[in-house]
């Protein structure tokens, strides 16, 4: 009985805060010490946080270099990100998620025969209209390059002197019969013609190149598999894979 009474005496009671006054309910809750300590402890944790970055701005060096001087830029008094080029074109995205190695070398193929077909029905006439080849012609005075007729040394008609292809001379002309178009619809007609073709040949070729990068791609994303130390030399563009160098393994 003497220890039951015992416990009742060292009994504690249970703490118990006020609330807020009826009269003042308005104000809502009433702050608590534990309140009171969370909302301390953040206000000082900001003060240390703005103290810090007072004394590194303070301490900085004007001439430091940061690599945020080059990806970041200044526009309308804002730092703005600079937005990354783009290393591969959605073209290729999808090329290389969906085809395989083997795929776009037999495509790649099968466009090189085509462009070299048409490369010799061609045979790239009239690819530009500025002569990259010159001809230079030799006298033996002054007053033979005075009285120098071009026409007249390459024995044509002075309307085929610009002509670098199908130039006949004036006794083909006299003799035999032009074959081919002759009239200017004709020439007209045939000229668009070849234009579009040459137009054709251009989309090949750089499709071709296209499908050169992508196996390239391709193929060291698969040997990057490999479990073998190696260090970029190059990044990766939308014109040609990154570049690797690996560690020398001897095989056994």
């Amino acid at each position: 009985m003497s220890s039951f009474r015992k416990a009742l005496k060292t009994k504690t009671r249970d703490h118990k805060e006020r609330s807020q006054l009826g009269f003042r309910k308005h104000l809502g809750l009433l702050e608590k010490k534990k309140d009171y300590k969370l909302r301390a402890d953040d206000y000082h944790r900001k003060q240390k946080t703005i103290l810090a970055l007072r004394k590194k701005a303070m301490d900085k060096n004007p001439d430091e270099f940061n690599f945020k001087m080059i990806h970041n830029q200044l526009k309308d008094g804002v730092h703005m990100i600079k937005p990354e080029e783009s290393v591969m074109t959605d073209e290729q995205k999808k090329m290389m998620r969906t085809q395989d190695i083997r795929y776009v070398e037999m495509k790649r193929v099968s466009e090189m025969k085509k462009i070299e077909r048409m490369k010799s029905e061609l045979h790239f006439l009239d690819v530009n209209e500025e002569k990259k080849n010159k001809h230079v012609f030799y006298v033996d005075s002054k007053k033979e390059v005075e009285d120098f007729d071009l026409a007249t040394h390459l024995n044509t008609v002075p309307a085929l002197v610009d002509r670098v292809y199908n130039r006949p001379t004036i006794e083909t002309l006299t003799h035999k019969s032009i074959l081919g178009a002759v009239e200017s619809k004709s020439i007209k007609k045939l000229a668009k013609q070849r234009k579009q073709q040459y137009l054709r040949l251009s989309e090949r070729i750089d499709r071709e190149q296209e499908m050169f990068v992508i196996s390239q791609k391709i193929q060291t994303r698969k040997d990057l598999q490999d479990k073998v130390k190696k260090v970029k030399v190059r990044k990766e563009t939308s014109t040609a894979p990154a570049i690797y160098r690996f560690e020398t393994k001897r095989k056994r």
